[in-house]
């Protein structure tokens, strides 16, 4: 390898370990400093204002799990939703390298 392609390398593989650690760290200091917060997603404020507008209605379905906590549950939605982005993207990625390779 190329010392030149070496270094950029390494300045890339630091660079991404950096925005690594400071995407965890957005995601843990609110669960570190916001101790009593509630963390609700907008799914139990619109049961909520459902309830309010038409007493009488039932839900379709019950989740036949449900979370231990809400700051659980939000985790797992981050990690669903990071998943996802994660696929996307790797699809993304794949595609136009193998449009650069036919190049």
């Amino acid at each position: 390898m190329d010392t030149k392609v070496k270094d950029n390398h390494k300045f890339n593989l630091g660079k991404n370990m950096i925005l690594f650690f400071l995407v965890v760290l957005l995601a843990i200091t609110p669960l570190l400093f916001l101790k009593d917060a509630e963390f609700e997603g907008a799914d139990g404020q619109a049961e909520e204002a459902i309830t309010e507008i038409a007493t009488d209605y039932e839900p379709w379905f019950e989740p036949f799990w449900e979370p231990p906590s809400g700051e659980i549950e939000s985790l797992l939605f981050s990690l669903q939703a990071g998943l996802g982005a994660g696929i996307i993207g790797y699809a993304i990625g794949y595609l136009k390298g193998k449009n650069k390779q036919e190049k």
